[in-house]
């Protein structure tokens, strides 16, 4: 018996490798887009709205209307990048301001407590729930998704148990102006309160040493404890802090409506995700930080705006905030692997 062996042909080439000089301008055009793809974007969106609409987009009054707008998620989204800056996550900011806004109307129409007593309770109690959100992840050791998600739930409940309607009978001018005030070259107040609290959170990230071991138990966990740091308590203030500013947005809308309502608050928490994570892939690689957190806003306050001005249908606006999530998460992951290799 023979076998016929068939003749060798050529052996298959393998593809020629990519050359130094191209991978590594390959890999500077990813790390400039990741970086710097956020900017880019928001340019592009100014330029196609002003073009479009020229007197309609690019006017004071429609710039101070996008920051004033913005200012309610660029607080809550602030709160978001100090859980986040330590490594963890917090999903009861939107609960916190529904319940807060709702209290603080509640305390003020319902119980006769006054504005300038009411205001700081109400930040009191933010702090309270944030102070449990970081009890219950660090000392409990509950994952911080189910803990924050848990304590949100719990918080609709109360919520509703305090006030099942939308408290709006009695509610003084004086506290309505504090988010419908224009003191200053009719700047909305909102605006200041914005950047004040922006101010605020960073120079505790940049310029403190409690902002310094944030940035550590975020990086390294382990190495910010067996330095000395006291991981727990530093998660704990980061935890708080979001509860503070969730509670700052909550008043301010429920000033802005001029009623305390259940839930009115909810919606923040996307926004406030989207934002944090577009920010995330601004300027650096992959940090989270209050800078590129007023830019992600931005992003989104623009786009929603131009959005308006040419009639897009309502049903578009959440396609577009989903779409922005998507897109910042992935610019993110982007700027992290491009920064380890």
């Amino acid at each position: 018996m023979s076998t016929t062996v068939a003749p060798a042909g050529p052996a298959p080439t393998a593809p020629a490798p990519e050359s130094p000089t191209r991978r590594s301008a390959k890999r500077v055009a990813l790390i400039v887009l990741s970086r710097y793809g956020t900017l880019i974007g928001l340019a592009i969106m100014i330029i196609a709205f002003t073009v479009r609409a020229p007197t309609t987009f690019l006017t004071l009054p429609n710039f101070l209307n996008i920051l004033n707008q913005s200012s309610l998620t660029a607080i809550i989204a602030a709160g978001l990048t100090m859980t986040l800056v330590v490594g963890e996550f917090d999903l009861s900011i939107g609960y916190v301001a529904s319940f807060a806004g709702l209290l603080v109307v509640g305390f003020i129409a319902r119980d006769g407590v006054p504005v300038l007593l009411a205001l700081p309770l109400i930040l009191l109690i933010g702090a309270a729930i944030g102070s449990t959100n970081g009890i219950l992840v660090t000392k409990v050791r509950i994952n911080a998704v189910i803990a924050t998600l848990g304590v949100g739930t719990i918080l609709v409940g109360l919520g509703f148990a305090y006030s099942a309607f939308p408290i709006a009978a009695g509610v003084p001018q004086e506290f309505i102006q504090i988010a419908l005030g224009r003191p200053i070259f009719g700047i909305p107040n909102p605006i200041f309160i914005m950047l004040i609290v922006l101010a605020i959170l960073w120079v505790i990230l940049n310029k403190t040493d409690l902002g310094q071991k944030m940035q550590a138990v975020g990086g390294n966990i382990e190495a910010a404890r067996l330095s000395g740091i006291r991981v727990d308590r530093v998660k704990i203030f980061a935890f708080a802090t979001a509860g503070v500013c969730a509670a700052i947005t909550g008043t301010l809308l429920s000033s802005t409506l001029g009623s305390g309502t259940l839930a009115a608050a909810d919606g923040y928490l996307l926004d406030a995700f989207a934002a944090v994570f577009l920010g995330s892939a601004t300027l650096r690689d992959g940090e989270f930080h209050i800078v590129g957190t007023l830019v992600g806003v931005l992003i989104i306050a623009v786009g929603f705006n131009g959005l308006s001005i040419f009639g897009a249908p309502t049903w578009f606006q959440p396609i577009f905030k989903g779409a922005i999530l998507v897109l910042a998460v992935g610019l993110s992951t982007l700027a992290r692997r491009y920064a380890k290799e």
